[in-house]
């Protein structure tokens, strides 16, 4: 590991600091542990340069500011595998205890490599580790993808695992773009790389947290409102308190209270699916939250379920779906990259799709829309 700086103090950091600081591009990733928090616990972030590797220690060293100075420098471009878990970390850190980003800050612009190899014709969710096969012709270490990054010291295989996460990135970023810029693709790539620093990706409001369940269409109008009112004060309390959501309250317990929407602490007894402790601790609470959608009830209207489709419009859709699948093979991409099956029957059904534009709309969108309409 002589090769890679671990910063655990403030000379070190600023080492580390001067080091980047000299690069265009810095690779990025980060170590953290979320088994027991709402938030994720940072506990590494690793970067590195042409120039070196540096494993930053968020646990031993609070005061990362400098770091996140450097990130918020929009003169390098920050280079990440399968960007928004980080990016959401990244982006919370603040939370946990650890100075951040500006609120509301990614640290752009932004190079996403799974991305960036779906435009060259790899598996649109490929995983870093067979990325740097296909592209490098190396082959990663593993055993340490779910060790506990909390606990001190850690073991140089660990540390070298950490390392492994950037710096194959950095000959891979190279690779990569010059690939991109060789098909033409770049700026298709920074297209979907601005879409990724709307910080509004990486964080849950409360009102909007009944989106993450399933199945809330086959609910009554009552019991839909109810299940969204316990969604956002479970993700309120969550929130607060620092703790899983499924601490709070379990999506089927969850389920099940909005089905039954008890009125007493007997009913919510009979909510087999709701731990005594949760009905002990929080059952006037979740009673409160049922009630109030019980007396809001008139405002959640009924959802209007669509009509089944015509056999015409369901062959409109196997037939611009072939053309995808084959404009995608002739460009050798992931047809996903062009349109999804969701984003064809979208179109045909409604006769628009906000995702077939931009780069789309040149490359498949216009004669998709054409096809569409005709």
């Amino acid at each position: 590991m002589s090769d890679v700086l671990y910063v655990s103090n403030a000379d070190d950091l600023q080492q580390a600091i001067a080091m980047l600081s000299q690069s265009e591009f810095i690779t990025l990733d980060t170590e953290f542990m979320r088994e027991s928090t709402y938030y994720p616990i940072l506990c590494l972030i690793q970067a590195a340069t042409a120039a070196g590797c540096v494993i930053i220690d968020p646990l031993a060293l609070k005061d990362l500011q400098p770091f996140w100075d450097l990130l918020d420098d929009r003169r390098r471009v920050k280079v990440l595998h399968a960007a928004r878990q980080d990016l959401e970390v990244l982006s919370q850190a603040p939370r946990t205890g650890v100075s951040g980003l500006p609120a509301g800050t990614i640290p752009g612009p932004l190079f996403d490599t799974q991305s960036a190899a779906a435009f060259l014709g790899h598996a649109s969710q490929i995983g870093y580790g067979n990325l740097v096969t296909e592209r490098l012709g190396r082959t990663l270490a593993k055993g340490h993808a779910r060790t506990d990054w909390t606990r001190r010291p850690l073991s140089a295989e660990q540390l070298a695992y950490a390392a492994d996460d950037v710096r194959y990135l950095v000959p891979l970023y190279l690779d990569l773009y010059a690939a991109l810029d060789s098909a033409g693709r770049l700026e298709w790539l920074r297209e979907e790389m601005d879409k990724l620093e709307d910080a509004s990706l990486f964080r849950t409001e409360p009102q909007d947290a009944w989106r993450r369940l399933k199945g809330l269409d086959r609910l009554k109008p009552v019991q839909r409102l109810a299940a969204k009112r316990l969604a956002a004060w479970r993700e309120t309390r969550a929130m607060k308190h620092d703790r899983p959501r499924g601490w709070i309250l379990p999506d089927d317990a969850l389920r099940e209270v909005a089905e039954r929407l008890p009125s007493t602490s007997a009913d919510l007894e009979q909510v087999r699916s709701l731990a005594g402790g949760i009905v002990r601790k929080s059952g006037e609470e979740i009673l409160t939250v049922v009630a109030q959608a019980r007396s809001d009830a008139a405002t959640e209207a009924p959802i209007v379920v669509p009509g089944k489709p015509e056999s015409e419009q369901l062959a409109r859709v196997t037939k611009l779906m072939s053309i995808v699948r084959a404009q995608a093979e002739h460009m050798k991409i992931a047809p996903e990259l062009l349109a999804t099956r969701r984003d064809i029957e979208q179109l045909v059904f409604s006769g628009k799709v906000d995702a077939l534009g931009g780069w789309r709309q040149e490359v498949i969108g216009a004669r998709l829309l054409e096809l569409a309409a005709g």
